[in-house]
């Protein structure tokens, strides 16, 4: 891990357990913790496409599964360490 991803990754520890919490994704088979868990790889590699896929997917089921308003708050916090480490999080500018 380096200096860039560190903060990044803290973040992500503590988005986890929230995630870990919400209905289903404590199923051996969750598409949520799948790709939330996905993350740490992707970001210790650099690699954007990775990171941009799984974060779009996690945006994506975390809406779905009733965006709880803590997870929500933490991803968000997630999107901002990653963006301000020089990560692309999303494939297109956001309104």
């Amino acid at each position: 891990m380096s200096e860039k991803t560190a903060r990044p990754i803290a973040k992500l520890d503590e988005l986890l357990p929230l995630l870990k919490g919400l209905p289903g994704a404590s199923a051996p088979d969750s598409e949520i913790m799948e790709a939330a868990e996905a993350l740490r790889p992707a970001i210790a590699a650099f690699h954007m496409e990775a990171i941009r896929f799984r974060m779009h997917t996690v945006d994506r089921l975390l809406k779905s599964a009733g965006d709880d308003i803590r997870c929500r708050r933490l991803f968000d916090e997630l999107r901002v360490e990653l963006e301000n480490a020089g990560f692309q999080t999303r494939s297109h500018s956001a309104p």
